[in-house]
């Protein structure tokens, strides 16, 4: 008897105490729980985050790479070789790697909640509540008679009705952040489909978890009937008193945090303790502690700063550290392997295609019943069969309770991994959305044009409420007062979709989802402020202004950015400079992405394109029309994108408080250089250019300038000789007084040459914005640098200062 104590003594590993005493005292780090447990985060980190840069250009979601990931470092792959398993992953730290597992599981559910607005699913239409209902039922169904097949072959002796419901719950389940983040990657958002899968598979998340309930309280392994009614009617009470208790006490504290303040540290402590909380009530009635999480999630209050507060305070750690090691707990339980000989292929390949079928023609019925388009209705089918994290939840809990044996949660895994990996490409077969017009019907692409009094049409883009104030100013300046048709703006807001649940957050925070879109709700975030600003300036002037918002990776944001200016046939396109200048007078940076994001719509714009460098135009508000009172300065050495420059300036100097100096720049031989001094010379209206041999393109438009000013007080039109760059310098200082320089990105001609010496910083600027930047000129004048646009010939024109493409290498420099 003792002797099999002692086996049976010997065969129980002993538990791992928390910190070792170190190599250099004979302890092994990997004999103790917390140096190999933090191995174990680094390792999962290191081999999700490159799978995930390895898979970016197929654009898959991040959760494939996540899965891949676990199944990777588990025994499908490396876990083949025993050594590695025992020595990184031994079965006596599994309890502690699936501890800290789901608490950063749990917390991540309860951001997964905040996503989800059951307010929005109020004003869902009819189609998406039907395409969301046969997306769920017809997969149900298939996922039923599935079952049947799978007990009478490799899943034989589990029980039937849990297995019943666990497969039908695993078939029918649309992951809703992971679609949101797909139709984000392939600019769907803003498109019928993207509106209509994003509120059907709203509908469908909440249906899976009422279906994952249900199927948890049915597995309850209790020795009476009566426990799985028990733990169901257990569960309902939960949820009805969190409805009842919870949105009191969370829209209390939610009044009690006002914008632009930091919300109270309590606040934030409670709503998370009580995250735990429901998560330790709801594991004691038997369904899953992640339930709970789930239910407090979706009731705390998304209006208001509250809700980004508690993203911002858990998302990181979390969805960063955390959340990778649920991929690889469930990668540990997955075994490839299992999956051999011809039965059991065969199984994964119906188990696949019943998936895709039910998901797939379920959607497309009811699509075309409710008179859908063909192609929308295929990319509809295609987008809810995506698969996520709740499908891996399913999974793992039908796996802990032994309702999946191990071959068929293989087979499960892979089903998940394959259906989320086809969506994008066949979305991309499937779906090109139309353009809203053609090509044709884009008559005015500059601000150069020969009616001036036509509409004029300005895309103008901010990263955040700084840039408001002085691109308000610009408008203001550039609504040319007394032109028939006047201007019309389009104010984009540039937000960065990342991983991160905060971004899809966002989107909720929008009646209308994607690129673009203008929330014209009544409950404003700190987002819509910058909406109440540009209405407000609308209200008090005569331009039409529709403001609207953009969430996309900066990686390819400029993509919308020039959409969004064809889409509304723009004559040009206005970014804010990438920098602020300091009270010292030096450039502060803000994001390197920002001027990335600036030279790649100067590369791929469908119109001209100008960036404002804000010293602090018009002061930090907004001035009144009837208060404004600039003078604005417009260097001219020639060439296309100064006659651009020009044309904007005269526009501006429409408006009765702004005065207007053009400068043109003239070569001087050395025989009339006079001693360093500035040469002024006279500009008097020459004999038509046109009748003249030599007549340049500058000369012709600067003639027809000269006429339409001739009787124009505010507008002075003086022309300086220069000879060397030192004499371009001491023009430009006399003129440093003014409120706004106007310049050419890329100047030509004689004088233009000169500009060469210009150490080009900021090469997206041009010469001369460069050199009205560096710290030693001295000047409070904001500086308007403007590319005329040249269709194909932009990346090609050529002159002696003039660097358009830009490669991928040169993008990362210079920052």
């Amino acid at each position: 008897m003792g002797t099999n104590n002692a086996t049976v003594a010997i065969h129980c590993p002993s538990a791992m105490k928390a910190t070792s005493n170190g190599v250099f005292q004979g302890d092994s780090p990997l004999d103790f729980s917390l140096p190999l447990l933090i191995l174990q985060i680094c390792l999962v980190v290191v081999v999700t985050r490159l799978l995930a840069f390895l898979l970016k250009p197929m654009k898959q979601p991040h959760v494939i790479a996540e899965i891949v990931g676990g199944i990777l470092l588990g025994p499908s792959v490396l876990g083949r070789k025993k050594t590695y398993l025992d020595a990184i992953f031994p079965s006596k730290s599994l309890t502690v790697l699936d501890t800290l597992a789901n608490i950063g599981l749990l917390f991540f559910l309860f951001l997964v909640g905040l996503e989800l607005d059951p307010k929005s699913l109020r004003h869902t239409g009819k189609k998406a509540f039907f395409i969301a209902l046969a997306g769920i039922s017809f997969p149900f169904v298939i996922g039923i008679g599935t079952s049947f097949v799978l007990r009478a072959t490799i899943s034989q002796g589990v029980s039937e009705a849990p297995f019943l419901v666990f497969m039908g719950v695993a078939l029918s389940i649309t992951a809703f952040p992971v679609l949101a983040r797909i139709l984000a990657e392939l600019k769907l958002l803003t498109t019928d489909v993207g509106r209509m899968a994003m509120s059907a598979a709203a509908i469908n998340d909440m249906a899976a978890w009422i279906l994952l309930a249900l199927a948890i309280a049915l597995s309850s392994s209790g020795r009476s009937p009566l426990v799985s009614l028990w733990v169901l009617l257990c569960g309902s009470g939960f949820v009805l008193g969190c409805i009842l208790i919870l949105p009191c006490i969370f829209n209390w504290m939610a009044q009690r945090c006002p914008e632009g303040e930091p919300v109270n540290e309590l606040y934030v402590t409670v709503t998370l303790a009580t995250v735990l909380a429901a998560g330790f009530v709801t594991d004691t009635i038997g369904i899953h502690a992640l339930f709970g999480a789930f239910v407090v999630g979706v009731l705390v209050p998304k209006e208001g700063p509250f809700a980004g507060a508690l993203v911002e305070k858990v998302e990181d750690l979390v969805s960063g550290l955390f959340l990778p090691l649920y991929f690889v707990s469930s990668g540990l339980k997955t075994n490839v392997a299992t999956i051999s000989g011809l039965k059991s292929w065969g199984l994964l390949v119906l188990v696949i295609f019943n998936a895709c079928f039910g998901k797939i023609v379920g959607t497309i019925v009811v699509s075309l019943l409710c008179k859908i388009p063909l192609q929308e209705t295929l990319a509809l089918g295609f987008l809810m069969n995506t698969k996520g994290l709740v499908e891996l939840i399913v999974l793992n809990i039908g796996k802990d309770r032994k309702v999946l044996n191990d071959q068929t949660f293989a087979i499960m895994v892979l089903m998940a991994i394959f259906t989320t990996f086809i969506t994008t490409p066949l979305v991309i077969a499937v779906y090109k959305p139309a353009k809203r017009m053609g090509k044709e019907d884009y008559n005015h692409k500059t601000i150069k044009r020969k009616n001036t009094d036509t509409q004029l049409r300005l895309l103008v883009c901010f990263h955040s409420t700084r840039n408001i104030p002085s691109m308000l100013n610009l408008i203001e300046a550039s609504r040319g007062i007394g032109k028939r048709e006047g201007l019309r703006l389009y104010a984009l807001h540039l937000m960065e979709l990342t991983e991160r649940p905060s971004a899809i957050l966002m989107v909720h925070k929008a009646k209308k989802n994607g690129l673009p879109f203008w929330n014209k709700g009544h409950n404003y975030s700190n987002t819509d402020q910058i909406v109440i600003a540009f209405e407000a300036y609308e209200q008090l002037s005569r331009v039409s202004i529709r403001p609207m918002t953009t969430i996309s990776p900066f990686s390819n944001i400029h993509e919308d950015i020039c959409t969004s200016a064809e889409e509304k046939r723009t004559a040009m396109i206005i970014l804010p400079f990438h920098k602020h200048q300091r009270v010292d007078g030096t450039w502060e940076n803000t994001r390197t992405e920002f001027r990335l994001i600036n030279r790649r719509v100067l590369e791929h714009a469908p119109c001209s394109v100008g960036i404002l460098i804000d010293r602090g135009l018009g002061g930090s508000t907004h001035v009144a029309a009837s208060n404004v009172a600039s003078t604005i300065t417009m260097l001219f050495f020639g060439g296309h994108d100064d006659q651009e420059a020009l044309a904007y300036a005269l526009r501006m100097a429409e408006h009765p408080g702004i005065n207007l100096t053009i400068v043109r720049f003239l070569s001087l031989t050395s025989s009339e250089d006079v001693g360093g001094e500035i040469n002024i010379v006279s500009a008097p209206i020459k004999e038509n250019p046109s009748k003249l041999e030599n007549g340049s393109e500058d000369e012709l438009f600067l003639y027809g300038v000269k006429q339409k000013i001739m009787n124009k007080s505010s507008i002075k039109f003086e022309e300086r000789g220069v000879n060397n760059y030192e004499g371009i310098v001491e023009v430009v200082k006399v003129y440093g007084g003014c409120n706004l320089f106007l310049v050419g990105r890329i100047s030509e001609g004689k004088v233009a040459i000169t500009l060469n010496h210009v150490k080009c910083v900021c090469r997206e600027l041009g010469p001369v914005c460069n050199m009205l930047t560096f710290p030693e000129f001295s000047t409070s004048a904001s500086v308007l640098v403007v590319q005329h646009y040249h269709g194909q010939k932009n990346l090609n024109r050529g002159s002696s200062t003039r660097v358009d493409v830009y490669s991928e290498e040169d993008l990362e420099n210079n920052s």
